[in-house]
């Protein structure tokens, strides 16, 4: 059997997945109007049948043609192949699992857990993010530009719900289900009241052994009325901070990004940031015995005594910060302008670009700190690209550019 035809038949397993299991039976009835924008969830089938001729072929044989299947498809919606590869069955999926690499090796995104990876540190990947006003969404997509026939890439979606104090931006793996007690809440965002300060908030620690020992866990739920695959915390990744800028005399706004969950020694020679697996499956109930009030949604800082020793290793390092890039102001323009390199073709007071906030002693080579780890900027009618690169993952670039679409009367 040819190299084609073996890719055209995974292409046609798609329509016979869901059989396999009664859960994936389940799952594809939720899924069937979204594969074409959507990425399949990253959860596990419940022993699935392996049968057919596709099931039972050599495990060396398999390697070989998913190693090929995923050279061969580098972008969507092509890539939706190895999905599928993984969606066959158990064998299937733990090869396919082994095989794809994480965007910060690979620079592509296929499973939805890429979307909490670090990118890549040379090229970044390019997305955009079209703004909803009407129902206040906000959707990433995958791609430098919107296609014509608007078969693009989903990624993640967010909703904004203003409140009496603050504004969330709650985050979604879909575009259709923003309720936290789901399988496909990612996150969200918060801001205080004037909308100078937010908070990232993840649905999961940032890496698989650590846990900020600085962030802050809300409960959402109580355990009990919540499934076991739904986490039912939320940990404070991220801060963004505006400064104030009353009287107007200060230039655009600036901002500050501190990352609790990346060290600064990812960007230095030899660093690394917290690179999670999986999404997780379930949250031990002894970290929620602490009584919490029914009135408002509470926050229990996390015990770093509770976890493995790795998480107070990882909270003692200093945290990555960034800040906006400096423009320059244009004489003949009479504007302040920056080198998006093509990506920005708007003026626009939420334009910014982000590097690294270094001091002289810490020894990052100048490369490194002049490199543009965020972009964000307006190409047209409520359409805005979006670069990232190493260390940020996708989720925390998509809600860093999301705090610049609130209003800030006191910054701007």
């Amino acid at each position: 059997m040819s190299f084609k035809s073996i890719v055209r038949e995974l292409r046609e397993m798609k329509d016979g997945i869901g059989n396999i299991s009664r859960r994936g039976a389940e799952r594809k009835q939720h899924w069937s109007n979204r594969t074409r924008s959507h990425i399949v969830p990253d959860v596990a089938f419940s022993d699935p049948i392996e049968q057919g001729q596709w099931a039972n072929l050599p495990p060396e044989l398999l390697l070989d043609i998913i190693s090929r299947v995923e050279e061969s498809e580098a972008s969507w919606p092509a890539r939706s192949v190895i999905v599928f590869c993984a969606s066959v069955c158990k064998s299937w999926r733990e090869i396919t699992k082994d095989i794809v690499k994480t965007p910060e090796e690979c620079g592509r995104l296929t499973f939805p857990i890429s979307l909490k990876q670090p990118g890549p540190r040379e090229s970044p990947i390019q997305c955009f993010i079209k703004r909803d006003r009407a129902n206040s969404v906000y959707r990433l997509y995958f791609g430098m530009t919107p296609s014509e026939d608007e078969r693009d890439k989903l990624l993640l979606a967010a909703k904004k719900i203003r409140r009496a104090t603050s504004t969330d931006f709650v985050i979604s793996l879909v575009a259709d289900d923003f309720s936290r007690a789901s399988n496909t809440y990612a996150g969200k965002l918060r801001s205080n009241f004037l909308g100078t300060k937010f908070s990232i908030y993840d649905s999961q620690p940032p890496s698989d052994a650590a846990i900020q020992q600085r962030g802050r866990l809300s409960r959402r739920f109580h355990a009990k009325q919540v499934s076991p695959r739904v986490p039912a915390c939320n940990y404070r990744v991220a801060t963004i901070s505006y400064e104030l800028n009353v009287l107007r005399t200060r230039g655009p706004r600036r901002m500050h990004c501190a990352m609790h969950s990346i060290p600064l020694s990812s960007i230095q020679e030899g660093g690394s940031a917290p690179t999670p697996t999986s999404f997780p499956q379930s949250f031990d109930e002894k970290t929620f015995s602490a009584p919490l009030s029914k009135a408002k949604e509470s926050a229990i800082e996390i015990n770093s005594s509770g976890f493995s020793r790795s998480a107070v290793t990882v909270a003692s390092q200093e945290p990555l910060v960034l800040k906006n890039k400096a423009p320059r102001w244009h004489e003949q323009l009479q504007c302040w302008c920056l080198n998006f390199k093509g990506r920005v073709t708007v003026a626009s007071v939420k334009n910014f670009q982000l590097v690294a906030a270094v001091d002289p002693s810490h020894n990052i080579p100048v490369a490194e700190q002049e490199k543009v780890i965020l972009q964000f900027g307006k190409i047209g009618k409520d359409i805005f690209t979006m670069d990232y690169r190493y260390p940020l993952s996708a989720f925390q670039a998509f809600a860093i550019c999301l705090s610049s679409f609130d209003t800030k009367p006191a910054c701007e």
